[in-house]
């Protein structure tokens, strides 16, 4: 792998993390779900286990619309492993709060626990393009 190909796999590998916390923010449970490779995994914070692309829509999608989210990404690390592979973490600040809060000049207000966390990734690419292999969601810090 060249350099400048290595570069642009490494900002695509950056782009579908990204991309992966918008799309739970907008509660887009599909396209959030579409980011991994089919039998792709994800583990929650609590230790539960999302095995394929499908578990991981249908667990998102049990999820109360009334809860929202905001991801807030930091201290990105890719290394690109391979032409196929690469490796990413980042740290994880979650806001949440509730839709049914009426929005003010200044937002909705937050919920008084807020957490940091991180994801430690392990992406492919497929034919689809970059996709998250493996995903272990974790938090290290409360509020």
């Amino acid at each position: 792998m060249s350099p400048l190909e290595s570069m642009l796999a490494e900002r695509e590998v950056r782009q579908v993390v990204l991309a992966a916390a918008r799309l739970v923010d907008a509660q887009q449970w599909q396209d959030f779900a579409d980011l991994f490779a089919e039998d792709g995994s994800l583990e929650r914070p609590d230790g539960t286990l999302l095995q394929g692309r499908q578990a991981v829509y249908q667990a998102y999608a049990a999820r109360s619309p009334e809860r929202l989210t905001q991801h807030i990404l930091t201290n990105h690390e890719v290394t690109v492993t391979g032409a196929h592979s690469a490796q990413s973490r980042c740290l994880v600040l979650v806001w949440t709060g509730l839709a049914s809060d009426a929005p003010t000049a200044k937002g909705r207000p937050a919920d008084a626990a807020q957490q940091l966390g991180e994801f430690v990734d392990e992406l492919r690419l497929t034919p689809e393009g970059w996709r998250l292999a493996k995903r272990q969601a974790r938090f290290l810090f409360q509020r």
